[in-house]
């Protein structure tokens, strides 16, 4: 654990025990939407991996054009 982290529970003890609940639950939830932002990004690599190779296939095809 870093410094800074300690630090941070350390204040965190100090708060009332509901503020100590509200700040945790909110700790928790932003690991769970990183966490599930990571997967979701790890799940659909191969699927955006796809859509890029489509996307250059039809540039070389002269199937795009440029857009301002």
């Amino acid at each position: 654990m870093t410094q800074l982290l300690e630090k941070a529970f350390s204040e965190a003890a100090k708060l009332p025990e509901l503020q100590q609940n509200m700040l945790a639950k909110w700790i928790l939830g932003e690991i769970l939407a990183e966490n599930k932002w990571d997967s979701l990004f790890a799940d659909s690599e191969d699927m955006l991996s796809g859509m890029a190779d489509e996307a250059l296939g039809e540039y070389k095809q002269g199937k795009t054009k440029i857009v301002d």
